[in-house]
């Protein structure tokens, strides 16, 4: 019955939410060639919209546009990069939207290249239902209730995606700022998991990987009704998943999205990941960088974002799940790979801390911090400018608070940053073995 209660709160409270979620599910009764039909039909009519109605568009695809067939199709139109994103934002915007009425979100940048974006409340409703949709391939339901393990601080404050009164006797979700790791912090959630008994677990991969080792080694007794724990924001690791299950004792899912297009694909019961083909098309492309993922959003037409180059690598991959979903599947590459930064007094810090002093700095193209020693950082950067002095105060002075008094911080611009041996960009650089070794 306490179900039903939470669910009839949660529907008062949200209700677009719940309309979208409606809205979303028969989709997942469609067949493989239905939701291809519906995706080419989406696809072109986004990018006609998107034609007409941003001045960035209107000449990117205006070749295409003139020679164009029945359907605009991917391969028409030009891939849009990061890079375009920071140097055109406000052109990309749709017309009948002023930028100085329309919310902006921040991204720090999973390959190091920070950017904002526009967005409105159906976005932001439209995403949360799309992430119900996606808990429900574990067997969730709505009412039941779900705990955020989320490293990024302004998710969690009242205005964040995540944000709100927390803990209400009807409230069916509860978010956890994870943003550093302590002992103590991690003691203090698994006591607050034991006491609010959710019945799915959703966070960054770093930190659910990090709260179960803390509950195998303190030998932790939590509850069994777990239907599973969802990893998203980094690279699941295999041998992260190994440690989850063993503590939660429960299925690990997956989920793949990103701030600027969020639910691209999720995994069943089965191990599959489900490109959510109602809501983008999703893309790889061969090239001298490897299998490039592309993803284009189906129903922003806000700022649309149309064969956008995640900085991710990944394939499509053929064939039909035993779950009997119609989505078609996708395997992703070693992509998103964060370090964490360790303090001597234990502390491990989430690079999520680090993403958010890069917001707003419009003239930083590429960052990357390296903790060179247990009491240093260095911040890379490739920047059209230098920073200027209050900024650089500013991020001296939020280090000082979130770190540590005794950490250092010395900033350096560059041509460019190194990219790993598979191409990635690493833009947080944890101590190597041989530095750990100081802080033991």
């Amino acid at each position: 019955m306490t179900r039903w209660l939470r669910l009839w709160a949660q529907r008062r409270r949200h209700p677009q939410r719940y309309a979208r979620l409606a809205q979303l599910l028969p989709a997942l009764r469609l067949t493989r060639s239905e939701l291809l039909q519906r995706q080419r039909a989406a696809f072109d009519a986004i990018a006609r919209y998107a034609a007409a109605n941003t001045d960035y568009y209107e000449s990117r695809f205006a070749s295409a546009m003139q020679s164009a067939g029945q359907y605009l199709l991917p391969g028409d139109l030009p891939i849009l990069e990061k890079s375009d994103v920071i140097a055109h934002r406000d052109e990309l915007l749709a017309r009948q939207f002023s930028p100085h009425s329309t919310r902006l979100g921040h991204t720090g940048g999973s390959t190091g290249s920070p950017l904002s974006f526009y967005y409105d409340d159906a976005k932001h409703e439209l995403m949360l239902a799309g992430m119900m949709r996606g808990f429900m391939l574990s067997g969730w339901r709505p009412g039941q209730k779900l705990m955020y393990l989320w490293g990024a601080s302004r998710d969690v404050a009242s205005s964040g995606i995540f944000g709100g009164p927390q803990q209400r006797w009807l409230s069916s979700e509860m978010t956890v700022a994870a943003v550093e790791y302590s002992e103590q912090r991690l003691s203090a959630w698994v006591r607050l998991i034991r006491r609010w008994r959710p019945v799915l677990l959703y966070g960054y991969a770093s930190a659910l990987s990090e709260l179960a080792r803390f509950v195998i080694d303190s030998r932790c007794v939590l509850p069994s009704r777990l239907l599973g724990v969802y990893s998203t924001a980094e690279v699941l690791h295999d041998d992260q998943r190994a440690l989850i299950e063993q503590a939660f004792a429960c299925k690990v899912f997956n989920q793949y999205g990103c701030r600027e297009v969020p639910n691209i694909a999720w995994e069943c019961r089965h191990g599959n990941m489900h490109v959510f083909s109602d809501m983008v098309q999703l893309e790889s492309v061969s090239d001298a960088e490897g299998d490039r993922l592309l993803v284009t959003s189906l129903t922003d037409r806000v700022m649309p974002f149309i064969r956008y180059a995640l900085g991710d690598s990944g394939r499509l991959v053929d064939g039909q799940c035993p779950c009997g979903l119609g989505f078609p599947m996708m395997q992703m590459d070693l992509c998103r790979n964060n370090d964490l930064v360790r303090t001597r007094d234990g502390r491990r810090l989430h690079p999520a801390f680090f993403n958010r002093l890069m917001y707003g700095l419009a003239q930083v193209s590429q960052y990357q911090w390296v903790q060179v020693s247990p009491d240093a950082l260095k911040l890379n950067l490739v920047s059209s400018a230098p920073l200027p002095p209050d900024a650089v105060e500013a991020i001296r002075a939020a280090v000082r608070d979130g770190v540590g008094p005794q950490m250092t911080l010395e900033i350096a611009y560059l041509d460019a940053i190194p990219r790993t041996t598979a191409g990635k960009h690493r833009f947080v650089i944890g101590l190597s073995d041989a530095g750990m070794t100081e802080l033991r």
